[in-house]
């Protein structure tokens, strides 16, 4: 076979610099996406805060920022090819997506060898620690103890043993570490062994014993919050009870019952348990409410996780007989090219300056570019899904329809991988409360009339049913299958009990109460 050169030319989708960078908006969710602009805005003098909301992302202030490919559509055009994800083979420059990029850039070269990174330009890139100050402090369960011991009258060992018992504690408030653990860490101590050391004692007699120690852990136990420092769920509750006013009603039989049956209070044999304590099934349930009322986590009301604060990328809200979808406002910081350094950098006659103004305008205007076809997108996706989950909007969760990504993205237009960026991370306010745009979307099964309920919706419905029955005599799995049955949504006992467990619903034997 003879061997020959054959010229061929061809077209074909790349995944450009700028597209790596809409890709990344688009996916980033609000507090990335303000931490992403602000690093832009320290790295690049051309760009900054459009305080009189005059221009930004949705009104671009620089015609040559509309001379530029849309990022999402040439994102649908490579999904389109068949190339959805970068990959070192489809990261070559596409010198034709931008006119004003320059002519003499390597085929393979990468955002950051051209223009420089606004990531790569902040500090968390550089790997130097950023000292942010609070605007407050939170005031941990061991804070609030050493607190507590600093103002408590004792010696110099008896306070060494209280630090190391509140060391041990866990968030919870539990000590978990056995007392001869702590004896043997306080004795490893040399101050503490000078102490001990000082101490008059008998021959034969321990240098510190358990009882000392146990002295020390009771002292603690009576620091707020009330039932910390308990070894376990018994003597937390008990210390509880010890602590509350003499003349409290059922104060004694709950005692008696935490002391001495609180295994059949965990089983749920009421009927056992009320001839073991000699009370009718009104007084038990008046002793379990006592008991109910109590802390069994008293750490957890200290120390407390830090609350997430959400803030809503669309906001949706009734105008008239029609849902209006809307941007929030709040949500990404409007911004502008600066006119006077876009100015120097057509101006500039030094061929370094014009260069790096260059640069830096090309970046900016990419990077409105990028916003606006982000916020375009976003509000596109959800209005579609608005459309279709009214029924949620007017009725509650138990209206939710059946809703994939491929739904909407053929509504429109758009490829799925697209959609499920747009959904990742990015929020919904609605009179019904605050949800991620992915909790729209969910499952389907089978009704009687050969229809389909969204799943979300069958759970919406056991979260009700559950809310509704008996205390006494708790549905079970085939009981809620068989009232779901009775609507016309055939689902089986097993997919009950799934969907229960997900919304953190416990089985009929555990629910079952008194009061």
């Amino acid at each position: 076979m003879k061997q020959s050169l054959h010229l061929q030319v061809s077209q074909h989708l790349t995944m450009t610099p700028q597209l790596q960078q809409a890709i990344k908006l688009l996916q980033l969710s609000t507090l990335d996406l303000q931490q992403e602009i602000q690093a832009a805005l320290e790295s690049n003098p051309l760009l900054e805060l459009d305080e009189d909301g005059d221009g930004g992302p949705d009104e671009p202030v620089d015609p040559a920022v509309d001379d530029l490919d849309d990022p999402i559509r040439l994102l649908e055009q490579l999904q389109a090819s068949g190339s959805e994800e970068p990959t070192p083979d489809n990261q070559a420059m596409d010198l034709e997506t931008a006119s004003d990029m320059p002519d003499d850039l390597p085929v393979d070269s990468a955002w950051e060898d051209v223009f420089e990174s606004s990531a790569s330009a902040g500090p968390a890139a550089s790997g130097e620690d950023q000292d942010f100050e609070t605007g407050g402090t939170r005031e941990s369960l061991a804070d609030r103890l050493l607190w507590q011991l600093n103002l408590t009258p004792m010696g110099d060992l008896d306070r060494g043993i209280a630090f190391a018992i509140i060391e041990c504690l866990d968030s919870d408030g539990y000590l978990t570490t056995p007392l001869t653990d702590i004896r043997d860490a306080v004795l490893a101590d040399e101050d503490m062994q000078a102490l001990v050391a000082a101490r008059p004692q008998e021959a034969g007699e321990e240098p510190l014993g358990l009882d000392e120690i146990e002295a020390v852990l009771h002292l603690v136990q009576s620091f707020d919050p009330p039932g910390v420092a308990a070894r376990d769920l018994r003597e937390c509750l008990l210390i509880q009870l010890r602590q509350l006013p003499a003349g409290t009603p059922w104060r004694t039989e709950a005692l008696r019952l935490v002391g001495d049956h609180l295994d059949l209070l965990g089983q749920r044999d009421f009927a056992l348990l009320g001839r073991r304590l000699g009370l009718r099934e009104e007084q038990l349930g008046q002793v379990i409410r006592l008991i109910r009322s109590l802390n069994p986590r008293p750490g957890g009301s200290v120390a407390q996780e830090e609350s997430g604060y959400v803030v809503p990328d669309v906001v949706v809200r009734r105008d008239g007989r029609r849902w209006r979808v809307e941007l929030n406002p709040d949500a990404t910081p409007k911004l502008r090219i600066n006119a006077g350094y876009a100015a120097m950098a057509r101006e500039a006659s030094a061929r370094r300056d014009a260069e790096y103004l260059r640069n830096h305008l090309q970046e900016a205007r990419w990077l409105l570019k990028s916003l606006r076809s982000r916020n375009e997108t976003l509000l596109k996706v959800a209005s579609r899904i608005v459309e279709v989950q009214q029924g949620f909007l007017d009725q509650g969760p138990e209206a939710m329809k059946p809703l994939v990504l491929a739904d909407i993205a053929e509504s429109v237009g758009m490829h799925e991988s697209t959609i499920s960026r747009v959904t990742t991370e990015k929020y919904m306010l609605t009179p019904r409360g605050i949800f991620e745009l992915k909790y729209f979307f969910s499952s389907h099964v089978g009704t009687a009339a050969g229809g389909e309920c969204s799943s979300t919706a069958i759970r919406a419905i056991i979260k009700k049913l559950v809310a509704a029955e008996n205390p006494r005599k708790p549905l079970s799995d085939n009981q809620i299958a068989d009232l779901l049955v009775e609507q016309g949504i055939n689902v089986a006992r097993r997919t009950i009990a799934k969907y229960r467990e997900s919304l953190n619903i416990l089985s009929s034997s555990e629910r079952k109460r008194l009061v």
